[in-house]
């Protein structure tokens, strides 16, 4: 399978075999916002495959801010938030309001964990055809199977524009699988990262060992914080590239795609440095991109440019990204 950079000067194809065992053809290594009221229902194949301790979660929106009712065996109701999510024995299906009349569905075959950090819900669980899945807050964030391509794009792209970095930070990126693909390049000397859930760094490491392997490397810095407050009393010039893994703009990620940030990076970027960070569809939300871009463009003074890969589990089957040079 071949992926092309689209609307970039980089001459790199990236080739990629096995989820498992991926690799570049060069010897030098070169999601789709869901906002508010999203939710997920999981859909059972046969009544007889759900146990009798299995929780029923309608996902009726009551009048108190769109939050929904779990209802258990015994009747009783409890108020969860409307992107609260549950997985049972069927289909797990995410659906959103910015995809309308579209479900993206996988077929569960066990539910392995899920629990609710002090940011968001945590579910991990074996799917039919795309091995284990990561879902936070309702939200698919990667597969065993198509994760590659996610990582790989949003890491190599940036580190491959500009010659030798040195100094990498990521923001976000709990899973490790960017962590995985900036150890790749020889000339790093030091990767900063600040996650701001633990628990997704802790679940990441029990069920994803494969991509979480980047948290062995030695020149690792793991801060578990706020990505925006670490760029604030970053120093300024500190870094060569800085890569912003984040989950869509809801919740604590929203400010990951305000101008203000933005800011922030320039400030702790060296004079042509890089920036990565994950975008939105071009099919569905261009006002978004378009606010991205003519940010960028204003504070990062360099290029500017919109790549995109299949990510099959993605809305659209795609992953998106938005790289600026700082000149």
């Amino acid at each position: 399978m071949i992926f092309s950079v689209v609307r970039s000067s980089l001459p790199y194809i990236f080739r990629f075999t096995s989820h498992q065992n991926h690799h570049l053809s060069q010897t030098l290594v070169p999601p789709l916002s869901h906002f508010s009221e999203i939710f997920t229902r999981a859909i059972t194949m046969d009544a007889k495959e759900t146990s009798a301790t299995d929780l029923k979660r309608p996902r009726e929106e009551d009048d108190n801010g769109g939050a929904a009712t779990m209802e258990t065996e015994n009747g009783d109701q409890k108020k969860e938030p409307a992107c609260f999510s549950t997985v049972i024995p069927g289909w797990f299906s995410e659906m959103s309001p910015m995809w309308p009349g579209e479900a993206h569905s996988l077929k569960v075959e066990k539910v392995l964990f899920q629990g609710k950090s002090d940011y968001q819900d945590v579910i991990v669980f074996q799917s039919a055809t795309y091995g284990k899945v990561l879902v936070l807050d309702g939200v698919i964030q990667l597969t065993e199977r198509d994760e590659c391509a996610y990582q790989e794009m949003i890491t190599h792209l940036p580190l491959c524009s500009i010659p030798n970095p040195k100094k990498v930070l990521v923001i976000g990126g709990g899973d490790g699988g960017v962590l995985r693909e900036v150890a790749r390049h020889a000339s790093i000397e030091q990767i900063d990262m600040c996650e701001i859930d633990k628990m997704v760094v802790d679940v990441s490491k029990q069920f994803f060992p494969d991509v979480a392997i980047g948290y062995e490397d030695p020149r690792v810095n793991l801060v578990i914080g706020d990505g925006v407050a670490f760029l604030k009393n970053a120093a300024e010039g500190s870094y060569d590239a800085v890569i912003v893994d984040s989950s869509d703009p809801i919740g604590p990620a929203k400010e990951l795609f305000e101008k203000p940030f933005f800011q922030s990076v320039a400030r702790a970027l060296r004079p042509g440095g890089v920036v990565c960070t994950q975008a939105e569809s071009l099919w569905l939300h261009m006002d978004i991109i378009e606010d991205i871009v003519s940010n960028c463009r204003e504070i990062f003074k360099g290029s500017v440019n919109y790549a995109w890969t299949s990510v099959p589990t993605y809305p659209r089957h795609w992953g998106h990204w938005i790289y600026a040079l700082f000149n």
